[in-house]
């Protein structure tokens, strides 16, 4: 099983539990990835509890507070900040959570986390088999599970996409989702680059040619020592964001890959022929 690892080291997986049937993960765990105190943290969830129905998020009762206890081994210093049953956030609440946590790490951390749960997932498929217990549990949530598959089969298949202030974890699915479909090479046009677009290239392994006109980026330098799958590509006659597909795909991006989310934007399919040969032309 791959082995998704947070910027401080900690394997996302190990925090995810089973509690009501549901894969999920705690408040205290959450507050810790995106470096802060649980207390702050939950404070912004409860300012914005509308947005978080059960099936988002519950607060353990004391039975189960006591059953999670017995089967983890918790440090007296741990033990001291439980006086209360926690909050679990199943993974419709974490991607809830990008729009109420506008900020870098909770942008990386939260693409992170959704990958660690899909992950967990299709571990627990490929057992499916051996493991007869799973087999209840994929029965007991299957509506649910084709619910969200036909949402995002929806979501993909259209030809723009219109996000609004906040939908940070929605435009980046859908950029990881437009990479994938690459079987070669994808051009990123877009003349400011940053460590987010870096941190979803770095797990695409895909072979990515970036265009841009700014050459000094540090975080660009610090990539290319460890992956090779990123070529940055000078050219400043563009303005407008571009991603192309094996070149047959044309996409337009309204915002900056950086910006994506922080405000209205969209990003479209273009069908034109003639517009992706002649773009290419220019690189």
């Amino acid at each position: 099983m791959n082995n998704i690892i947070s910027k401080d080291r900690i394997k996302i997986e190990d925090m995810i539990y089973e509690i009501r049937g549901k894969q999920v993960i705690l408040d205290r765990d959450l507050a810790k990835l995106y470096h802060t105190e649980t207390r702050v943290f939950m404070q912004s969830v409860k300012r914005n509890i509308k947005r978080f129905p059960d099936d988002f998020m519950f607060q353990l009762t004391n039975e189960e507070f006591m059953d999670w206890r017995s089967h983890f081994v918790i440090s007296k210093s741990d033990l001291i900040g439980l006086r209360r049953p926690p909050y679990a956030f199943t993974e419709e609440g974490v991607a809830m959570l990008s729009g109420i946590l506008n900020s870098e790490i909770a942008i990386t951390i939260n693409i992170q986390i959704i990958e660690a749960f899909i992950t967990m997932r299709k571990y627990i498929s490929s057992n499916l088999i051996e493991q007869k217990y799973i087999n209840n549990l994929v029965l007991e949530h299957e509506e649910r599970l084709k619910l969200v598959e036909n949402t995002f089969s929806d979501f993909k298949e259209k030809k723009n996409h219109l996000f609004f202030k906040g939908q940070i974890y929605d435009a980046y699915s859908l950029l990881i989702d437009i990479f994938n479909k690459s079987k070669k090479e994808v051009f990123l046009i877009d003349n400011y680059i940053d460590k987010n677009i870096l941190d979803i290239l770095s797990k695409t392994k895909k072979n990515v040619k970036i265009v841009t006109n700014k050459y000094n980026n540090q975080d660009y330098e610090k990539y290319k020592m460890q992956y090779k799958n990123v070529e940055l590509i000078i050219n400043n006659t563009f303005h407008d964001r571009f991603i192309i597909i094996d070149k047959k795909a044309l996409y337009h991006c309204g915002a900056s890959f950086k910006d994506l989310g922080k405000k209205c934007f969209e990003i479209s399919r273009i069908e034109d022929n003639d517009i992706l040969v002649n773009l290419l032309k220019k690189l």
